[in-house]
């Protein structure tokens, strides 16, 4: 073939590809199509038949490609360069004028602008494209952590694989993906008749069909996506509100949702809010709720998060799915502090969708309170991803000779007293990990989770088989585990042993507030260990420090203080934390909490209002590279409040009490002598 038809066919080639991908905006993003489906099949069989003939012209970003490739081995991990936040709930309009009031208080009384949008009952992603075309997408996962379903994401036909307009160089991008009920309602017929098990609902059926390893499956499937939130872009400034970010999206060839609402005021959030629980029936999906955001972006910056929820968002949640059925017993499980959990055995019962066999009963004091008996019929709720539980009894049906429900006095695991401390909720086993099986079960899965030292492949299973074999006593023997040793457990193998060390080795390099959370202090979650950390520097100092010491750090208060002070002080505690620290792990002061290349250790810096020259996501990163410690509120301990443009209630705060106040010129001239190895003035 001579040079000139070659390049003929190229033309045509990429012709065809941008007739189709228009013709797919026009048709799955703007539901306005231009011609009929057998002209489009036309388009594409020509296309097919061309890259068939012609293999160099073959490429990822062609629209046949989206039919899938042959089955993934297994999922990739994608670190999610910024969080995906979770969202708080809120079931009534008291809640939402409760969250405008705490607002109010960060920031001031002043009326604002709301973008609400249906919370559509579908699966989050995020996806990243890299000059225009996509690179990368990812499941939501654990907010930090997701899988890579790139392969899955390009059979979406909603999905445009190269961006349209200017996009930035490198932009991310959320949306949710999900199943109309009349494609939920079509692969289940399907599914039956080809005598497949069903799925329970659209959300899973959705979930189901994106997490195939096999993409042609999930081409198979009539996904569809709507976009809500540029996460981040490179070399280039985003709109000040979320309503044109929206707007953007559109521009870049993204699907939007057509239902979404700009207000203002509470009132008419509210107004607007509880509208759409009526009206829910009329769209071609399902929604849980409607999620509520505050329009102007950087005061969701000033707002920021708490956790990983974010205060300037909300999702306002319909009343929940909720059935009866039989309580067949309570049992109890114990935690990893030895706290005493009842739970429900039902009879099973379909709740929106989903076979409920088993309930939350929160604690023993509920249970009493609601007078909630074996062989009561029960009422039991679900609501969205949340635990079912149990209301209440439906006293009317209540059979003859019930007994009120008594806790158990000692624990089913190591047959230790069962106590509750007065003024608490929660019963406790009075034993402790290295007594109570439970409990080190429990404990071992909670130190290895992704929040705290983030062990790959150390789960329910190899727990249990841990204990079984004798191997493990408390959580520092995981760090003399040795190959041989894990060979002999069932279903060990060589590279499973070794990939379980590896990960072992490599949870040492944790940050050390990820360490304490893991080690299962009583109240001490993520978000309590980094404040202790941020107060005292490292686990050995913490440990040395006064219950009245440690109560005085913000957030933390008398109930934690007593809890952490009462760990240390156990001598096998101590222990445990030897053999930590003989392990390599970071108990006492690391590089990044001295000095040496820290110039701003020991100093808190809290931001508020807008910086010109740098977002705040990067202003806190220089900060925080360089030793200092970054938090929302400002206290007696603020170094800094680094005041930018429409400060919010931050400042008023500061100045009584006397906190020293840097401009954005002062914070760039701290950062750039800093950096530049000039020493740090302190306050």
């Amino acid at each position: 073939m001579v040079m000139q038809d070659l390049l003929a066919i190229r033309e045509r080639v990429e012709e065809l590809r941008r007739q189709i991908e228009y013709h797919n905006y026009r048709y799955y993003v703007l539901d306005a199509p231009e011609i009929s489906d057998a002209e489009y099949d036309q388009l594409m069989e020509e296309l097919r038949r061309l890259e068939a003939e012609h293999p160099e012209l073959q490429s990822p970003e062609s629209p046949t490609q989206r039919v899938g490739a042959g089955p993934l081995e297994a999922f990739g991990i994608v670190e999610h360069r910024l969080p995906l936040l979770s969202l708080a709930n809120a079931f009534s309009p008291e809640a939402l004028r409760a969250w405008h009031a705490r607002v109010a208080r960060l920031i001031g009384e002043r009326t604002l602008r709301y973008v609400l949008e249906p919370k559509i009952d579908g699966l989050a992603v995020s996806l990243t494209y890299e000059q225009g075309r996509l690179a990368v997408a990812a499941t939501r996962g654990d907010g930090l952590h997701g899988e890579n379903v790139t392969a899955n994401v390009r059979t979406i036909r909603s999905v445009p694989l190269t961006l349209q307009g200017d996009p930035p160089p490198v932009v991310e991008v959320r949306g949710e993906v999900y199943l109309s009920r009349a494609a939920f309602e079509r692969i289940n017929a399907e599914r039956a008749e080809a005598g497949q098990p069903l799925f329970a609902n659209p959300r899973n059926a959705a979930a189901g069909s994106l997490r195939q390893l096999d993409p042609r499956i999930t081409a198979s499937r009539p996904l569809d996506i709507f976009f809500y939130q540029i996460g981040y872009a490179e070399g280039a400034v985003l709109p000040r509100s979320h309503w044109d970010c929206l707007d953007l999206l559109r521009a870049w060839g993204l699907r939007t949702n057509p239902e979404n609402q700009l207000v203002e005021g509470i009132d008419a959030v509210i107004e607007a809010a509880v509208a759409w629980e009526h009206r829910r029936e009329r769209l071609p999906y399902d929604i849980d709720g409607v999620v509520i955001k505050i329009d102007d972006r950087d005061l969701q910056a000033e707002l920021g998060a708490v956790g990983r929820e974010p205060r300037w968002a909300i999702a306002y949640k319909f009343a929940p799915t909720q059935a009866t059925t039989r309580l067949l017993k309570i049992e109890v499980n114990i935690g990893r502090t030895g706290s005493v959990n009842p739970y429900a055995v039902l009879e099973p019962v379909s709740i929106g969708g989903v076979v409920v066999k088993l309930a939350t009963l929160h604690n023993a004091q509920d249970v009493r309170r609601k007078d909630i008996r074996e062989g009561d019929t029960v009422i039991v709720q679900r609501a969205g991803e949340v635990i079912p539980q149990v209301i209440g009894p439906v006293l009317s049906k209540r059979p003859p000779n019930t007994r009120p429900y008594e806790l158990p006095t000692h624990c089913p695991s190591c047959g230790a007293p069962i106590e509750q401390p007065p003024g608490e909720a929660m019963a406790y086993c009075t034993n402790n990990p290295a007594g109570c099986r439970a409990q080190l079960f429990e404990l071992l899965k909670h130190f290895a989770s992704r929040p705290c030292l983030e062990i790959d492949g150390l789960g329910e299973k190899l727990a249990a088989a841990l204990l079984d074999a004798g191997l493990v006593h408390d959580v520092a023997d995981l760090y003399a585990l040795t190959k041989e040793q894990l060979l002999r457990l069932d279903r060990m193998g060589d590279k499973s042993a070794e990939n379980l060390l590896a990960s072992i080795a490599r949870s040492k390099q944790r940050p050390p507030a990820r360490l304490l959370h893991g080690l299962g202090i009583r109240h001490v979650g993520g978000e309590t260990a980094a404040r202790l950390l941020d107060a005292f520097g490292s686990i050995d100092a913490l440990s040395q420090a006064t219950e009245a010491e440690i109560a005085a750090v913000e957030g933390v208060g008398p109930t934690i203080a007593r809890s952490v002070r009462q760990w240390f002080d156990e001598p096998r505690n101590q222990t445990v934390l030897a053999k930590l620290r003989a392990a390599g792990l970071p108990l006492g002061p690391t590089a990044t909490s001295g000095t040496g290349g820290q110039p701003l250790a020991g100093q808190a810096f809290v931001i508020t209002g807008r910086l010109e020259s740098m977002s705040r996501a990067e202003a806190e990163a220089r900060l925080r590279a360089l030793g200092a410690t970054v938090s929302d509120t400002v206290s007696k301990k603020t170094t800094y409040l680094v005041v930018g443009a429409e400060p919010g209630s931050k400042l008023k705060k500061a100045q009584a009490l006397g906190t020293p106040l840097l401009d954005e010129a002062g914070l760039l001239a701290l950062l750039e002598a800093a950096e530049h190895g000039a020493p740090a003035a302190s306050a």
